[in-house]
């Protein structure tokens, strides 16, 4: 028998005991992805094993892709995404599919639930298979969305009640999001408004349609004029989805006793997060908060009301995710890329 590897025409030949995977081998453009066969995992002892349908690209993995991270990160982030070669060759931090089978222990998932899951900085979710501790970030599928629209609400829902969680939000409450037509963006002007909160949505012109849509009250294009000194507005919580938000650039646009959320910060904005709390009054976070089995419950819930909706730019299948990737590397994205598995 040939020992040579096999070609991409004959992946789909892979055994039972095989599964296709998204890989990596190399840091790099999209075209560093490629697809391969390799080993089917096993549960072990409290675990899930999911068959995926769904999961996306998101800027996440175009970061651990590329290892193009926030300035002065590279080495805080080496551990985990590794210095010459990716650690994590198989990128995906989130999906939805069907359970295939259980671990031992295992009391609260059979084999065919339809779930959803983050397994975060571990990766692995850019294949046909991957396993979860059913004490982790799993949760039922929310019954009114397709596996893509499930997958659609994970990576922004998850991240954004992580961070919202952190401040309280009410009825008037000013809420400013910039970068909030993206994945993380467009869930957090969500989840704000039905919080009661008037939201400012920073995004181009092309969005503006799109965040009002979702509950923004109030939209600013990016493009035509500079949010940090459009109107004198003030605000009682920005959440920082871009980068181009620093504490120094908005700390007088926050009320007293108001909050800066760092979804995106880079190293120096991470040191000096701590002074500028306690110098300010404010309330500077670059962390957000846990989320757990109950979180990811909490998360299917919102959708499943109605209250957290997917918005899905484009979808591609696992043969095409190097289009996906360029298309995340273009900038252009609205909510989310979803890759299909099954």
């Amino acid at each position: 028998m040939s020992t040579m590897p096999r070609s991409r025409e004959a992946i789909g030949d892979a055994t039972a005991e095989t599964m296709r995977t998204a890989r990596a081998d190399r840091f790099g453009p999209p075209d560093v992805v490629h697809l391969v066969d390799a080993p089917k995992p096993r549960p072990a002892p409290g675990e899930l094993l999911v068959r995926i349908h769904a999961s996306t690209v998101s800027v996440a993995d175009q970061r651990l892709r590329s290892r193009r991270v926030p300035r002065g990160t590279r080495l805080l982030v080496t551990p985990t995404i590794g210095l010459f070669r990716p650690r994590l060759r198989v990128l995906g931090m989130e999906a939805a599919g069907v359970v295939e089978a259980v671990g031992a222990g295992v009391t609260r998932y059979e084999p065919g639930d339809e779930v959803i899951l983050m397994r975060g900085v571990r990766m692995g979710c850019h294949a046909e298979y991957v396993t979860v501790a059913e004490a982790g970030e799993v949760a039922r599928k929310p019954a009114n969305l397709s596996f893509e629209e499930a997958a659609a609400i994970i990576f922004g829902g998850h991240t954004a009640l992580r961070y919202l969680d952190r401040v309280p939000i009410v009825a008037g409450t000013e809420v400013l999001v910039n970068g909030a037509s993206g994945s993380v963006g467009s869930a957090v002007v969500q989840l704000a408004a039905a919080r009661g909160a008037r939201v400012t949505a920073v995004t181009s012109g092309r969005n503006a349609e799109l965040v009002r849509g979702l509950g923004a009250t109030r939209v600013i294009d990016y493009t035509r004029e500079d949010f940090a000194t459009a109107g004198g507005s003030i605000y009682d919580v920005i959440v920082e989805c871009v980068g181009t938000a620093p504490f120094d650039r908005v700390a007088l646009l926050l009320r007293p006793g108001g909050a800066l959320l760092l979804v995106i910060v880079d190293l120096p904005g991470m040191l000096a997060a701590g002074r500028q709390a306690r110098r300010s009054g404010l309330v500077v976070d670059h962390r957000g908060g846990e989320m757990g089995a109950a979180g990811m419950a909490r998360l299917a819930a919102l959708a499943e009301d109605g209250v957290l909706r997917p918005v899905i730019d484009r979808t591609y299948a696992l043969d095409d995710i190097v289009d996906a990737h360029r298309y995340v590397d273009s900038g252009r994205k609205r909510g989310s890329v979803v890759v299909t598995l099954a």
